[in-house]
């Protein structure tokens, strides 16, 4: 019963972010998730529903995990790929989750790569 209040809540808590932002081609739309285990992020353009950017702990070479070093790690080449991609300035999305520890520091490295939100 717990995980499930837990899980409805945080839902509830998405839905309320995602209604006050929105991502646009000049200025897309940042979204971090984090499972136990691995990292994504993307930079999704919500007008045409397309993801421009795709970074994530998943690819076969890295060596990536779900903690502190790893965001730092994905932060930072998340907004190299979103220069390379011509992005300036993002919305970050954080997903529900509370703007501490690992969403912190991965959007830190982010702002430090170049990308303004």
């Amino acid at each position: 019963m717990k995980l499930d209040k837990k899980k409805s809540l945080l839902q509830r808590r998405r839905w309320r972010i995602r209604k006050k932002i929105n991502g646009t081609a000049e200025r897309p739309r940042l979204a971090v998730t984090f499972s136990n285990k691995h990292i994504y992020a993307q930079c999704i353009d919500d007008v045409k529903g397309h993801t421009i950017v795709a970074v994530t702990s998943l690819a076969k070479e890295s060596t990536l995990k779900a903690n502190v070093e790893g965001a730092v790690a994905l932060g930072k080449s998340v907004a190299e790929k979103a220069k390379a991609a011509g992005i300036e300035s993002v919305v970050f999305d954080r997903s529900g989750r509370r703007y501490h520890g690992c969403i912190k520091s991965f959007a830190e490295a982010a702002r430090e790569g170049g990308l303004q939100f």
